[in-house]
Order: structure tokens, then C-alpha cells, then sequence
């Protein structure tokens, strides 16, 4: 939505729509958006994650010759598209797909049965060479993070220039009364993110409150990990989430993220953060350590370094000011990014 916003005369191509009229009109502004054949099957909606190699060749279907600049939006496929010999490509890529890379044993191990996992290790194998065969079509890699930019150079030796994702901080205002006392975290229940390992720190800590807000596949099992002092609120509103943000004592992040906007858009309610010291937080939230802290790090995905990090806030809760924890999100502004994407396209269209 904010590249359209940025490039109002653009076009957008890709691979799948699923969204309401709606949905449409509100991201696109009323752009063309041109859809590959991949659309048309039956029910796709429920099996695309499966069609990796089919979308392989489905983005390389797409004809953008005609353009004066193309900006690829990439977690793995759209970098893919073919472009004419003096037309830049600026792919903007979220992450080098995981899958395929760094945790594709994590993930072949994962499944069910060998027969499963012998067609994974093929279709990865697959992917990574046509993965890397579209390397060479990008003109300019454009990272959501440092961290993502240390990733690109791993998985293909090249550099990237970062410009940090855009993060809706007009819609997240610091709470005009007192902060109250309960910690509070809100995510899908998946199991990267965490929920049950936050669920279960606090446990240790009864004395301390947690608000969960958030459903997914894992609610089971965060549910058995919390304790009397947990309370899972399941879905809730934006406008509740917003106002957990603005009351909370602090907001808990456990996942390692490539950027994490979440903890961003708290950041920006004036809530401090506790949050992993590796990834995209790492760069979002200043640790307790740092000139105007906005939270505090925690160093490793457990229970005992959670509750360290739990507890170095509490002792120095006061210097987290609301005000430092605002000034830091508007590094992250929808503004900012248009600007500097704006930048980045014209830099590399010369």
C-alpha cells in the first residue's frame, strides 16, 4: 500500500488476490492490479502455499517490460520477474525465503512422514537454484533490516541498502492516563513467536499480571503453559489492542523477527518493550544499556533470560519514558519510508 502511495502512477502485478473489493480499493487506491493464472484454481486460496515451483514460473509469466522502473515486494518469488536490459529492478526483499535456506532442516524435519520429507528436499533443491539464477536480474537489493541485509549477503553475496518497513505511528498514540499494572503481548499463536514460553515466565513471576491478546493453532498449548495470573483475551479490536498499548506496564516480544512491527507500533503508544536483543529488534528497541532506552533485551529465547530482562526493567522502569519510547518510533514513520524509497528508485533509474 505504501509503495503504491509512493509510485501513484504505478501498476501492481502478483501472483494471488484473496482480497474483498474492499480490501482492494483501500491498498490499491483504484490501481490496475494484474493477477497471474495461478488465481483461477479452484479453492487456491486454502493449497498456495504448496505451489512453489508453479509460482516459480507464474512470476516469470508476468510481461513488465514496458516500464520505466520495477520494485519487487519479495519474501521469496516476486524478485523472480523478468526485466529488460536497461530497466531497473529494485527488489525490496522482506527475507531470503527461510524455507529454502537457513531453516529449510528445520523445516523438511518438521513434516510428517519420509515420503513427505524425500518431496521437500527435491523442491527445495529445486527452488534454490532458481532462486539464485534470479540473483543476477536484480539491479538493486533493498533490505527491510540489518539484519535481512546480512541474510541477502549470505544467501547471495550481494548488498543491500536498508530502508526499515513502514509503520502506520499516527494510529498509535501514547494514553493520556497512568500506565497500569499488567504486561501485555498480542500475537498470532504460532509456534516462532513464542507465546507459550511468555505464557509460561510469567507463571514464574504470580505476582506480575499478562494480557494476552491474539488466537492461532498454538492457543492450546499457551493455554496449558499460563498460569491464574495469565489471561488470554483471544481476537480483540484494533481499537483494544491500541488501548492495551497505551495502559500496559510494558509489551513482551519473544519472536526473532526480520523486522517486527508490532513492537514498533507499541513503541509508539509511549509502552516500553521487552524484547529479544537479536533480529529486527535489535534495532528497533533501545535496551536499557542505550542513551534514551525504550525497553529492555533479553539474550536468548528462554524462560530464565525472559525474566531476567523482566526484571532488569522493573529496576529501572523510570528512565523508560513514554516520550523516548514515541521519539524512537518515528524512525519508522509511513513518511520516512516513502522518502527514502522515492530516493532509492531514482538514484538507481539514474
Amino acid at each position: 500500500m505504501e509503495l503504491i502511495s509512493a509510485f501513484p502512477n504505478s501498476e501492481l502485478y502478483t501472483l494471488f488476490d484473496f482480497l474483498t473489493d474492499e480490501e482492494r480499493r483501500m491498498v490499491t487506491g483504484g490501481r490496475p492490479v494484474h493477477v497471474s493464472g495461478l488465481n483461477k484454481l479452484p479453492g487456491v486460496a486454502k493449497y498456495y502455499r504448496y505451489l512453489l515451483l508453479q509460482c516459480s514460473r507464474a512470476i516469470e509469466n508476468f510481461d513488465v517490460m514496458a516500464y520505466d522502473a520495477v520494485i519487487s515486494s519479495s519474501a521469496a518469488l516476486a524478485k523472480g520477474v523478468l526485466t529488460a536490459p536497461g530497466q531497473p529492478h529494485i527488489a525490496y526483499v522482506h527475507s531470503p525465503a527461510r524455507y529454502a535456506w537457513d531453516l529449510t532442516h528445520d523445516y523438511i524435519n518438521s513434516l510428517s512422514n519420509q515420503l513427505s520429507r524425500h518431496l521437500a528436499q527435491r523442491m527445495m533443491h529445486k527452488f534454490r537454484i532458481w532462486d539464485m539464477r534470479t540473483v543476477a536480474q536484480v539491479d538493486q537489493f533493498v533490505a527491510n533490516s540489518n539484519f535481512i541485509r546480512d541474510r541477502i549477503w549470505k544467501a547471495y553475496r550481494r548488498e543491500a541498502e536498508v530502508i526499515y518497513p513502514p509503520v502506520d505511528i499516527s494510529a498509535f498514540v501514547p494514553g493520556e492516563g497512568p500506565r497500569e499494572e499488567y504486561y501485555f503481548t498480542a500475537s498470532r499463536m504460532v509456534p516462532y513467536k513464542r507465546i507459550e514460553m511468555i505464557a509460561a515466565a510469567f507463571r514464574e513471576r504470580p505476582k506480575l499480571r499478562l494480557m494476552i491478546a491474539g488466537d492461532g493453532p498454538e492457543m492450546a498449548r499457551v493455554r496449558a503453559a499460563a498460569g491464574p495470573n495469565v489471561t488470554l483475551l483471544g481476537h480483540v479490536t484494533f481499537e483494544a489492542l491500541r488501548s492495551h498499548m497505551q495502559k500496559a506496564r510494558a509489551f513482551v516480544f519473544a519472536a526473532r523477527e526480520d523486522f517486527g512491527i508490532v513492537p514498533v507500533e507499541a513503541q509508539a503508544a509511549g509502552c516500553p518493550v521487552i524484547a529479544l536483543g537479536s533480529g529486527g529488534t535489535a534495532e528497533t528497541i533501545r535496551d536499557l544499556s542505550m542513551d534514551r532506552p525504550t525497553g529492555a533485551w533479553f539474550e536468548t529465547q528462554t524462560v530464565e533470560s525472559l525474566l531476567s530482562a523482566i526484571d532488569k526493567l522493573e529496576a529501572n522502569y523510570e528512565v523508560v519514558t513514554p516520550e523516548n519510547c514515541r521519539d524512537n518510533a518515528l524512525r519508522f514513520s509511513a513518511e520516512r519510508f516513502r522518502s527514502e524509497i522515492r530516493d532509492c528508485v531514482a538514484r538507481v533509474s539514474g
